[in-house]
């Protein structure tokens, strides 16, 4: 599989200008209310008068007079009222306008049906606490991350538009320096933020920091560092679900993605805990994912399941990361009914989003490093650049 120069090759579809569907229409309508008639001819002068002086303070109590002040008064009334329509409503706080988003929803109806989720993925890793340059091996290197942007099944990526910011990003800790290769590879891993904005990412996860400790003092844990981005698709084979990946950028793997374990294009079997179970000694949590009853009744008394895209929506849902060394073929094996109905093959579905994400990224900065925090909405001179040697 290649990246940008790989799939040029293909003709991009024109980006469409449809909005986000989760994205509200700002504005409303309000009817104005008609004037009031004219008074009754019976009304007496004084009461006439007596309004005319309340409203225009004159004293004049001609009848004539009062027919003018109420058809005055009435088209103040409408042009108030006229005033409050156009009003601009209160802005909402919300990521980004539609427009600057590259996911296009309802851009495809062959998408085929044993793929769960798919979106844009992207890898980190951090080096040792109080680490004060870039690691200059493996064994610098604390832990991985993996952070997942889902878009909706049926959707498309515009071309240089960065990925837009729904609220809806998982970041995920591995607590292991490299990515499983093998199937004799089985890291427990577990969801540390779901559902939060790239605002959030930008505090919380990829800005440096520093934190007191009663013996060593002060600590410095340096910031995130990208090692790639590429899409990624959940899929179900009916017993089991794999995680799949291709990757974007870096256009070649380098010494540091080849030591972490990064491939072309990778795939892990993916199961979720029964939080109700202890995890391994060396792998619990302080807390369990809190799953509402119905989720947790999906279990039954297994341990282990399939995992759905839902289970990841939860903070520390643990899940098991088993390597495939043979590739992405048994993860994108196509369903006999979805053949049937003329639906793209599962592999051909992660070929296309590749190709629209890596003439996406191209317009978004003029290096690997910059494309990355671009996507992400943060200035990529405040973070380490993507790393491909050490």
């Amino acid at each position: 599989m290649t990246t940008t120069t790989r799939s040029a090759a293909k003709k991009q579809e024109q980006p469409s200008n449809a909005p986000l569907t989760e994205e509200a229409q700002l504005g409303s309508k309000h009817k104005t209310e008609e004037s009031a008639g004219p008074p009754s001819p019976k009304r007496a002068k004084k009461e006439v008068g007596d309004e005319q002086k309340t409203a225009k303070q004159e004293t004049d109590g001609h009848e004539s007079h009062g027919k003018k002040l109420e058809h005055q008064e009435g088209q103040q009334n409408g042009t108030q009222k006229e005033h409050e329509t156009k009003k601009p409503p209160k802005q909402q706080p919300s990521p980004k306008k539609p427009t600057t988003s590259a996911v296009q929803p309802h851009a495809h109806d062959d998408t085929p049906s044993n793929i769960l989720e798919k979106g844009i993925i992207y890898f980190f890793f951090r080096t040792r606490v109080n680490a004060s340059s870039a690691p200059s091996s493996i064994t610098d290197i604390a832990r991985s991350h993996i952070l997942l942007r889902p878009i909706e099944p049926d959707a498309k990526l515009a071309n240089n538009k960065p990925i837009g910011d729904a609220g809806n990003a998982r970041l995920c800790l591995i607590p292991k320096k490299t990515l499983p290769r093998t199937g004799r590879d089985r890291w427990t891993a577990f969801v540390e933020k779901a559902g939060v904005s790239f605002a959030q990412l930008k505090d919380e996860f990829l800005a440096s920091s520093e934190y007191e400790t009663k013996t060593a003092g002060t600590r410095h844990a340096p910031a995130a560092t990208p090692v790639g981005e590429g899409v990624y698709a959940i899929t179900s084979t009916g017993r089991e679900s794999h995680l799949v990946y291709v990757l974007t950028l870096p256009a070649e793997l380098g010494e540091v993605q080849r030591e972490i374990g990064l491939k072309e294009r990778g795939s892990f079997v993916i199961s979720t805990k029964n939080p109700e179970f202890p995890g391994p000694a060396n792998a619990r949590l302080p807390k369990a994912a809190e799953y509402p009853k119905e989720l947790l009744e999906e279990f039954r008394s297994l341990r282990w399941v399939p995992t759905q895209p839902k289970h990841l929506d939860y903070v520390n849902t643990q899940f098991l990361l088993v390597g495939e060394s043979s590739g992405t073929e048994k993860a994108l094996q196509p369903q006999n009914e979805d053949q049937e109905q003329g639906k793209a093959e599962p592999a051909e579905e992660v070929e296309r989003l590749e190709e629209e994400d890596a003439e996406r990224m191209k317009g978004l900065s003029e290096d690997d490093s910059g494309r990355i925090f671009a996507d992400l909405q943060v200035h990529a001179g405040d973070y380490p650049k993507l790393q491909t040697t050490f």
